[in-house]
C-alpha cells in the first residue's frame, strides 16, 4: 500500500482519474454496435456477411483514426485533443439517432463510431505523461483498464435497446458525453512531456524504429483479438446458443471484464519484474489453448508491451504518435481477420471465453433463472460449469455452421 502512495505521489492523480474514464466511455461508444447487434440484425434480418461487415468496421476505422488523433495531439495538447474527440462523438451519437434508418446508414454510423476507437493513444499519454519511467507500467495499466467499457456497453445497452429501441441509446449515449467532457475539463492536466517544437519529420521518425513495429505485431493477437472477440460475442451466443438479447451481452460482459482487470496487474508486473521478460511471459500465455485466461494473458501483454515502449526516452515513442502506430495498426490487421471469420472461427477458439465452460454454463442456465437472469445469476451458473458436460449448439447454430 505504501508502494502505490508513493506511485499516486509521483504523477498527478485526477489526470489520471481523467484519461481512464475518458477511456471507459470511449469504449463503450466503440463496441456499442457490437452489443445492440442482436436487436439491429433482427430488425434489419442481416446475414452473416453482413454481421460481420458492420462490426468490423468501427475496428478498422478507429484503427485507422488513431494516427491523426496522435498527431493532433503532439501539436495542440492531449487535453484539448480529447476535447475534440469527445464532441466529435456527441456529433456520431446524434447522427446515429436522428438520421440512421437503413442498413447504408448503419454502416455510415460504423464508421464515425472509429472515432471513439481513436482514444486509446491519447488516453494512455495523457494519463502516464505525468509518471517517471519506473511507474510508466502501472499508470498505462490503470488508464488501460478503461477498456471496462466494453463491459459496460454489454451490460446496459441490450436492456436499454429493449425497453427503448436501440437507435434511443444513441441518444442516451450522446447525452451520456457531457460527463467524461466535464471530467477531462475539470479534472485533466497537460503533461509535461509534449515536444513542442518537435516537427513532422521529427513525428514521423518512429515509422523508421524497428521496436514500434514489433509491438504493432505483438498488438495484433493481445488487444486486437480482445476487441474484435468482445464485439462479436453478443451475436456469436444470441445467435449459436439461443440465449436472450440481453442474457447474451451479460455473458459479453464477464469476458470483457476480465480482460479489463488484468491490465493492471500486467502493468505492475512489467514494472516490477521487467518489461522485456513480462512480455516475454505474458506471450506465452496467450497460447494457452481454449481457456478464459487467454484473454487476461493478452490484455497483460499489451500492458507490458506499452509500458517497454514508453519507456525509451525518445519523444515519439512516449508520445501519441507511436501510442496510436502500435495500437492502431494491430487493431485494424486483427479486426479484419474478424470480418471474415464468421462461425467456423467461433466455433474452434476464443481467446476471450474457454467455449467448453461456456456451454457448460448453458447447462445451468436453471440457476441463472432463479436469479432472475441477472449477472449474479450468470456468474453463478458459469461456476457451476466446471462440473457440468457440454452440451450440443443450439438449433439456430445452424445458420452459422455453412
Amino acid at each position: 500500500m505504501a508502494g502505490f502512495r508513493q506511485f499516486l505521489k509521483s504523477g498527478h492523480t485526477p489526470t489520471l482519474f481523467a484519461a481512464f474514464f475518458y477511456l471507459m466511455f470511449s469504449f463503450v461508444i466503440w463496441v456499442m454496435n457490437g452489443a445492440m447487434a442482436p436487436f439491429i440484425s433482427e430488425q434489419f434480418q442481416l446475414t452473416a456477411s453482413q454481421k460481420g461487415l458492420l462490426l468490423s468496421i468501427p475496428i478498422v476505422a478507429g484503427a485507422i483514426m488513431r494516427f491523426p488523433l496522435g498527431l493532433l495531439a503532439q501539436y495542440v495538447g492531449r487535453k484539448t485533443a480529447t476535447m475534440v474527440e469527445l464532441t466529435l462523438i456527441t456529433f456520431t451519437m446524434s447522427f446515429g439517432y436522428f438520421f440512421v434508418h437503413t442498413y447504408d446508414d448503419l454502416l455510415k454510423m460504423a464508421l464515425l463510431l472509429g472515432v471513439a476507437g481513436a482514444s486509446f493513444g491519447v488516453a494512455m499519454s495523457l494519463g502516464s505523461g505525468w509518471y517517471p519511467p519506473k511507474y510508466k507500467g502501472l499508470a498505462m495499466g490503470l488508464v488501460g483498464a478503461g477498456n471496462a467499457g466494453t463491459a459496460l456497453a454489454a451490460l446496459l445497452a441490450p436492456p436499454l435497446a429493449q425497453a427503448y429501441g436501440w437507435q434511443a441509446v444513441y441518444g442516451f449515449a450522446g447525452l451520456a458525453s457531457l460527463v467524461p467532457m466535464a471530467v477531462v475539463l475539470f479534472m485533466a492536466k497537460e503533461p509535461p512531456d509534449r515536444d513542442e517544437h518537435a516537427g513532422m519529420r521529427e513525428h514521423l521518425a518512429c515509422l523508421m524504429e524497428s521496436d514500434g513495429w514489433v509491438f504493432s505485431l505483438i498488438y495484433v493477437v493481445t488487444f486486437g483479438g480482445f476487441i474484435g472477440i468482445v464485439t462479436f460475442l453478443p451475436t456469436y451466443y444470441y445467435d449459436q446458443f439461443g440465449v436472450s438479447k440481453v442474457q447474451a451481452g451479460q455473458l459479453t460482459m464477464l469476458a470483457a471484464l476480465m480482460g479489463a482487470v488484468v491490465r493492471v496487474a500486467g502493468g505492475w508486473i512489467s514494472d516490477r519484474f521487467g518489461r522485456r521478460r513480462s512480455l516475454a511471459l505474458f506471450i506465452f500465455g496467450t497460447t494457452l489453448p481454449r481457456r478464459s485466461a487467454g484473454a487476461a494473458w493478452a490484455q497483460a501483454a499489451g500492458a507490458a508491451g506499452r509500458a517497454r515502449l514508453s519507456r525509451d526516452k525518445v519523444a515519439c515513442r512516449r508520445g501519441s504518435v507511436m501510442g496510436g502506430l502500435v495500437k492502431g495498426f494491430g487493431v485494424q490487421k486483427r479486426s479484419s481477420a474478424v470480418a471474415s471469420s464468421h462461425s467456423a472461427r467461433w466455433r474452434i477458439t476464443s481467446l476471450a471465453t474457454s467455449r467448453r465452460a461456456w456451454l457448460a454454463a448453458r447447462a445451468c442456465c436453471s440457476s441463472a433463472s432463479k436469479a432472475g437472469r441477472s449477472p449474479a445469476g450468470w456468474a453463478s451458473a458459469s461456476a457451476c460449469a466446471t462440473k457440468t458436460p457440454a452440451l450440443r449448439p443450439a438449433p439456430r447454430a445452424a445458420a452459422w455452421a455453412k
